[in-house]
């Protein structure tokens, strides 16, 4: 079967507050974006790479790619106004009967094991979404009041979030909802039952400036 990485790159990056878009930001001198891609290089010769970029970001990109000599094969298409309209857009390129891996651009660090246990369950399963354990105590809220809740009864969902992609592409053609917050909520309301696995620590998304200090440290080891 086919295998797709279906990466999402489609927003502003704003919450960052960097001049640079946050997918284009530097980590030891090369875009964010390029060590995302590099997570995955693994499977450059047996994956296609799709990548979801906001559109006055791509002529930049193309350029980067140049400076930077990056070598792994991928197709571009135009993001939208929100996560779902982008990944949508993507689902486009990816033909039915494949494995496709949505993941987020903003997520480097994500460890080869957790990849290869994505397609792996997926393929058995119809999909797989990595997720972690929660460390701390939660509280729930609404409005002046909040209350203790069962830590473990929560998980804190990641990506690459993997599908077989007649079933993805399928859930993508309903109307947008606030609460698709992640591909696995698209699929969920279609009645698709979903399949958690384990996810890696190190797999945050990218958001604040102490974030991106946390991801070159990762990267200075490996």
């Amino acid at each position: 079967m086919e295998k797709y990485i279906l990466i999402i790159a489609g927003g502003k990056g704003l919450r960052l507050q960097s001049n640079v878009p946050k997918q284009l930001v530097e980590i030891k001198g090369r875009p964010l974006l390029m060590w995302t891609f590099d997570a995955f290089r693994f499977l450059a010769n047996e994956a296609n790479f799709v990548l979801v970029l906001n559109g006055d970001l791509i002529g930049q990109w193309k350029n980067l790619c140049r400076i930077h000599d990056f070598n792994i094969p991928h197709k571009i298409v135009e993001g939208g106004p929100k996560r779902f309209h982008s990944v949508k857009s993507g689902l486009n390129l990816i033909p039915n009967n494949a494995l496709v891996a949505i993941h987020d651009a903003a997520r480097p660090l994500v460890s080869e094991a957790t990849i290869r246990s994505c397609f792996s369950i997926a393929q058995r399963k119809g999909n797989a979404i990595p997720a972690i354990t929660i460390n701390e105590s939660i509280r729930e809220t609404d409005g002046s009041l909040n209350r203790h809740v069962d830590r473990n009864k929560y998980k804190l969902v990641q990506t690459p979030q993997t599908f077989y992609s007649d079933k993805i592409k399928r859930a993508y053609l309903q109307s947008y909802h606030e609460h698709f917050t992640d591909d696995a909520s698209v699929l969920e309301s279609t009645g698709e039952p979903i399949q958690l696995i384990e996810g890696n620590q190190q797999n945050i998304k990218i958001t604040t400036e102490e974030d991106l200090l946390y991801a070159s440290s990762i990267l200075n080891l490996s």
